[in-house]
């Protein structure tokens, strides 16, 4: 990747609507259940129903094994949030100040499918951490994977996949 790339993506079609798609990704439990990086370990909080809406994630950064950071908790802010099309966040955890980054979900009806984009962009974090060789925090294949994940939960009929 060139030193210019500030942002991943990842798409998939998953089989399934976009408001059960979208029931997963607005709850913290949801996040813990697709995660592929192994990181995110617990979550606490209500799902989200608006930007500015919050909850936390128990992480442990061991599991990537690149910094020793062990567990930590992250506040999890709710930046972009649009009904059964699009989810993003920010989180604020141990660094300050902020990093900035941002993690999201684009979601594309199509028939019975929908066309989920997930994304990584760090292309307005905090000048401090710009030249810091942090990103990306995690790769392209993770983000795959986590939207295979997001399909197989779905398909197995996760309990909160049913807006509310």
């Amino acid at each position: 990747m060139g030193t210019e790339t500030t942002r991943l993506e990842a798409h998939r079609r998953i089989d399934a609507p976009a408001d059960a798609i979208f029931a997963v990704l607005t709850d913290p439990q949801g996040h813990v259940a697709i995660d592929s990086s192994g990181m995110l370990m617990a979550a606490d909080g209500d799902r989200v129903t608006a930007a500015g809406d919050t909850f936390v994630v128990h992480m442990d950064r061991e599991a990537l094994g690149d910094r020793p950071m062990g567990e930590y908790d992250v506040t999890v802010t709710v930046t972009t949030f649009v009904p059964d099309r699009e989810i993003a966040w920010t989180i604020v955890g141990v660094m300050r100040p902020p990093i900035g980054h941002v993690y999201g979900y684009r979601l594309e009806p199509n028939g019975d499918a929908t066309d989920v984009t997930s994304y990584m962009d760090w292309s307005d974090i905090h000048p401090d951490y710009r030249d810091a060789g942090l990103f990306p925090v995690i790769n392209p294949e993770s983000l795959r994977a986590t939207l295979g994940i997001l399909a197989r939960t779905i398909r197995r009929g996760y309990p909160q996949a049913t807006p509310r």
